[in-house]
């Protein structure tokens, strides 16, 4: 290699410092060998001073090594040696030495190829040319010389080629497939290769251990055999198949806590989850068996099958106790996981926990989902980012090698691997068979470790497969005849460790039947399976909700600050560090709302937003987190909760620097995604009561993309599972001729989503609104779900302002009364709207000078605010008519669920005002038109007929 000059290595290359000459001189060596398993970044460095001569020094070394050693069988490689010196470097090192080391580079980029990985043994693997002599120049007349092993973490510095093959086959060719050559960082690959060649390919547990794992697999057999006796055809999703599992969870949180873990927090679907519950987190098999008997029904709301429900517990483990959660999950498998990161992040926050160590995430996937459903690879694109980032997560995939019925490559992925997917990280895959219980627990070992070192994702594949159907009412051999052929006469994992044991001289035949005995007759007095359970947890481990819990859903809360306060958070929140500057126009709009938030000018919507937010985490100690696409300018222009000086580019968040002794205040932009971001503020808002979380989409069509999370969790997470969140989502709403996939944010499909008071939807207009609305949300020790139809236009409108003493005396106005000074004698039409029709309305009654019209905003729909209504309503004894007019086509909006308690409310009144028919655009299969003109013109149409007038007698 040519030299590096002192130029070159002044250019932030602080790798090149003297101390690392070793280093690098044998990453050099690695990139001659092969390019690919050096960084790209060493790539492209290397390439800038490499010669065409240079040679692999350590080739060149070695060939002097071997001729010394192999004097007999290297004769004439003296001549040829000196020769080769004396060209070019193509011919420098001896070619056997360079095939040897290409061949072990084979062996752990390739070696996966040829291990024995698959229990079932269905699908022979294809011969792996790259593994073979003749790939390298090498032949059998090889396989006795001694050649340096200078690259190899065996203990040794040379080895007969013989020896080299049989140990990586043992380390990369048996029972564990590693990838991680797809790895960037040389650091981590050379730490995979130290532990999986230090050992030579042995895994020596010592009989304890080996004892412990027998143990366990009883237990996991123990509990499928037991209920299919006992329950007979009922679903429970057995492990069956994949018993190896839960020794290796159980080894994973043990070993966690040695390192000073003090959560864990489990996210998996429901095959085998009834077994984690029972034989890992503890829970008394007592208590599952009446869930199978059909005598635990829910105490409120409807309540969800076994194998969906969620549980915690406390352990001891080497480094103390251990709390244990297993996330609720729904049947929609994979959405769990960033719900399950958000619940990590927010359990590290609480902990102060920056490097992720004392809170440990594993996710426990299924083959077919983890290829199959894409929140996955939003989740692993989420996992190193700044908001999301929870220091690794361990990922444990039970690969049954088929999804319900389909188990053919060619229709379920791709890619060679289920996990093929995680490579978009760069996290290493240990492929493992899962009829090798040691193997599997050496894998949930290092991925362990290496999640520990290095604070990213690792994944373990633990291919086994389905001893029954999809459920246990299935019949799997209709779709997989050949498949469960060969499962029908495989004995169980258990059995075969158990043979194994015994051939080794640790174990009795009598003293297997006695741990299957034993563990059927604890569950037949329904004892606790779990050694480590402690059964008096420390409180210490987890947060107390009570104060949040058994609580009326009340509207009306007090959520006045002092007017001095909010001054005073308003001048803290202009000052910036000394030097700072602002882009020109970011100058002003901090110009302009210090004066609005001292009180000198009316406070437009972001001033007000901020306030709250200043309020909260200073006044009120309530920590805020802000997330979503562009949420820290705002999609459009109104928060800037984010400042940044034009000449460094750095950043300066006021609201994190309000006091000294504040709570935290954190805003992150998030990645394009819906899914995963709000199931992860979902997680995240469910596991810490005392904080405002807020979601806001980029425009409110958008949160479409999130669904599932809205229908499975946020919806109904409480009904189902007695969890309460207080997530809030603020969804641009309005129709201002945007289009199609810019107006709406489906306010229909949460109010048919609303019920049992699960929560609560709400259509503000003005800046006191939207800043009461907020601190409700956090100081009312309520926590439901808020779903905002926050504005875009009403952002700056010159009539949606409100002034520095509604925000500092109000309170969060479910309706808001006519605000014009009307004789209530002379309203005989009154309208009901919400969200930014109110001021098309409002503007063209004053401009007409409708005088016999009054003009009523509901603010919240749901739950419906009906005795303000009826007061409402009352102020007008006139009154003939009542109209509901909205700017969404008549088949959506609010109008269908308003509808029956309008009758219901309107009908028996004194009055008997008449409920007219709703005003709205044409009944549309889209939510708006992506015509400007058309868009205007229904528009207009709508302000009209909300008013009682014709479209000519609008005010132009």
């Amino acid at each position: 290699m040519n030299s590096i000059t002192k130029e070159a290595a002044s250019l932030g290359h602080t790798e090149l410092a003297a101390d690392n000459a070793s280093y690098i001189e044998a990453l050099y060596e690695q990139y001659l060998i092969d390019p690919n398993s050096v960084d790209t970044d060493w790539q492209t460095y290397f390439k800038q001073y490499q010669s065409p001569n240079d040679a692999q020094h350590n080739a060149i070394k070695d060939q002097f090594l071997l001729l010394a050693r192999n004097q007999t069988a290297n004769k004439g490689s003296i001549q040829a040696t000196d020769s080769n010196i004396n060209s070019s470097s193509a011919n420098c090192a001896d070619p056997k030495q360079m095939g040897v080391q290409q061949l072990i580079s084979a062996y752990r980029r390739r070696g996966h190829r040829r291990a024995k990985l698959d229990p079932l043994e269905l699908h022979p693997r294809a011969e792996v040319e790259d593994l073979t002599l003749s790939y390298h120049g090498l032949s059998e007349a090889d396989l006795n010389t001694v050649y340096p092993t200078s690259d190899l973490s065996i203990g040794k510095a040379e080895a007969p080629l013989r020896e080299i093959i049989e140990i990586m086959e043992r380390i990369y060719c048996r029972y564990i497939g590693v990838e991680y050559m797809h790895v960037t960082t040389s650091v981590e690959k050379r730490w995979m290769e130290q532990y999986l060649e230090s050992n030579l390919g042995y895994i020596k547990f010592d009989e304890e251990k080996r004892l412990s794992i027998l143990e366990r697999l009883t237990a996991a057999e123990g509990l499928e055999k037991y209920l299919a006796r006992k329950y007979t055809g009922v679903k429970r999703f057995g492990l069956e198949g994949g018993e190896s599992f839960i020794p290796a969870l159980n080894e994973i949180i043990q070993r966690a806590g040695g390192y000073g873990t003090k959560e864990m927090v489990i996210g998996m679907a429901h095959r085998g989850r009834l077994n984690l519950l029972v034989n890992v987190l503890g829970k008394n098999p007592a208590d599952l068996f009446d869930e199978f008997d059909g005598k635990v029904q829910p105490e409120k709301g409807s309540g969800d099958v076994k194998y969906h429900n969620g549980y915690s517990s406390n352990v001891m483990t080497p480094g103390g106790e251990a709390h244990l959660a297993l996330a609720f999950n729904p049947s929609h498998l994979e959405i769990v996981s960033p719900v399950l990161e958000g619940s990590v992040r927010a359990r590290q926050v609480r902990r102060h926990d920056t490097t992720g160590n004392l809170v440990l995430p594993i996710v426990v996937h299924g083959d077919a989902a983890f290829a199959g459903q894409g929140v996955v690879q939003e989740t692993f694109q989420m996992s190193q980012t700044r908001a999301y980032t929870t220091g690794g997560t361990l990922h444990i995939v039970i690969n049954n090698q088929v999804g319900f019925t389909t188990s053919r490559q060619e229709d379920a992925r791709s890619t060679e691997y289920c996990t093929d997917v995680a490579k978009m990280v760069h996290a290493p895959i240990l492929h493992v068979n899962g009829d090798d219980p040691e193997s599997v627990v050496f894998a949930a070992q290092l991925a362990l470790d290496y999640r520990h070192k290095f604070g990213k994702d690792i994944i373990i594949d633990l291919f086994c497969y389905r001893r029954n159907g999809h459920n246990e009412a299935d019949e799997p051999s209709a779709t997989q005849p050949l498949m469960y052929a060969v499962i029908k006469k495989l004995p169980t994992t258990r059995a075969l460790y158990a043979d194994k044991l015994i051939e080794a001289g640790i174990i009795s035949s009598a003293e297997v039947t006695k741990y299957e005995d034993d563990y059927r007759e604890s569950l037949d007095r329904g004892d606790y399976v779990v050694n480590s359970l402690v059964l008096e947890p420390s409180t210490d481990l987890f947060v107390d909700w009570t104060p949040y819990l058994g609580h009326d859903l009340v509207d009306d809360w007090d959520t006045s600050v002092d007017i001095e306060k909010l001054k005073a958070y308003g001048r803290r929140m202009a000052e910036l560090p000394a030097g700072f500057k602002l882009q020109r126009q970011v100058q002003k709009v901090v110009e302009q709302r210090l004066a609005m938030q001292t009180g000198e000018e009316p406070l437009n919507w972001g001033a007000a937003e901020n306030l709250a937010y200043a309020t909260l985490v200073d006044n009120d100690e309530v920590l805020v987190r802000i997330t979503g696409e562009d949420v820290g300018r705002g999609t459009f222009s109104h928060r800037h909760s984010e400042l940044f000086n034009i000449d460094d580019g750095s950043m300066y968040v006021p609201l994190a620097h309000m006091s000294e002794t504040q709570a935290r205040f954190a805003t992150y932009n998030s990645l394009l995604s819906e899914e995963a971001v709000l199931a992860f503020e979902y997680g995240y808002a469910t596991t810490v009561p005392n904080a405002l979380i807020v979601w806001e989409a980029q425009f409110g069509d958008f949160v479409n993309g999130a669904q599932v999370v809205i229908d499975q969790f946020i919806s109904s997470g409480e009904t189902k599972w007695q969890r309460v969140c207080g997530l809030t989502m603020l969804l641009p709403h309005g129709f201002e001729g945007q289009g199609p996939e810019h107006s709406s944010a489906r306010l229909e499909r949460f109010l048919q989503l609303c019920a049992e008071d699960n929560m609560q939807v709400i259509t503000p207009t003005t800046p006191a609104q939207i800043y009461h609305a907020l601190r409700r949300q956090a100081v009312r020790p309520i926590r439901k779900p808020l779903i905002v139809m926050s504005p875009k236009s009403l952002l700056r409108h010159k009539l949606a302002t409100s002034n520095l003493e509604e925000l500092a005396n109000g309170k969060f106005e479910t309706v808001l009364p006519e605000m014009d000074d009307h004789n209530a004698d002379k309203v005989t039409r009154m309208v009901l709207c919400g969200g930014k029709v109110y001021y098309d309305l409002l503007e063209q009654r004053r401009a007409l000078g409708l005088d016999h019209v009054a003009i009523v905003r509901i603010e919240q729909l749901y739950p419906l605010p009906e005795k303000r209504l009826i007061a409402e309503i009352e102020k007008y004894s006139n009154l003939a008519e009542i109209v509901w007019t909205q700017e969404e086509p008549l088949n959506q909006g609010a109008w269908y669920y308003l509808a029956p308690h309008m009758f219901r409310i309107v009908v028996p009144h004194p009055t008997k005002a008449k409920v007219m028919e709703p005003v709205a655009r044409p009944a549309s299969a889209a939510p708006a038109t992506g015509s400007p003109k058309l868009h205007a013109q229904q528009q207009q149409a709508l302000i009209a007929g909300g008013l009682g007038i014709s479209v000519d007698e609008l005010s132009k």
